[in-house]
């Protein structure tokens, strides 16, 4: 199973903390700072998962997560919403988007990575599921 990750995140501190969190636990990690560059390296580089802000620059992760889904190649690639975005109805607006999954901003650097490889763990379940 490939350890490659794609963030899409504009706000270069928590992208580093992400990154940093991340790659010292052994993921490689691919980055994107907007919604555009995202979904090309997501269907370039098909990573792993893909950890996606709300808030970004020419459009939004909800906009990015409804365009991921319609790549077949990617419908099984969890999609976790990283946002600060935490009023009532914005999780279920990332998820109805497509996000599998949504971690609520500032990040915990203490499950970060946890909550991260359950989402994936959880996804590569249901991907076997569907192929046996």
């Amino acid at each position: 199973m490939s350890s490659t990750l794609l963030i899409i995140e504009d706000n270069e501190q928590n992208l580093y903390l992400m990154r940093f969190l991340l790659e010292k636990n052994g993921f490689t990690i691919i980055e994107a700072v907007n919604g555009r560059e995202g979904i090309e390296k997501a269907l370039r580089y098909r990573p792993r998962g893909i950890l996606l802000d709300i808030q970004l620059p020419e459009m939004d992760g909800y906009a990015v997560a409804s365009e991921l889904r319609e790549h077949k190649e990617l419908e099984h690639v969890p999609i976790i919403a990283v946002t600060s975005y935490a009023m009532v109805g914005d999780k279920e607006k990332a998820l109805a988007s497509g996000a599998t999954g949504y971690i609520e901003k500032p990040i915990n650097p203490n499950s970060f990575v946890d909550e991260i490889t359950q989402y994936l763990q959880k996804e590569g379940s249901r991907h076997e599921e569907r192929n046996t």
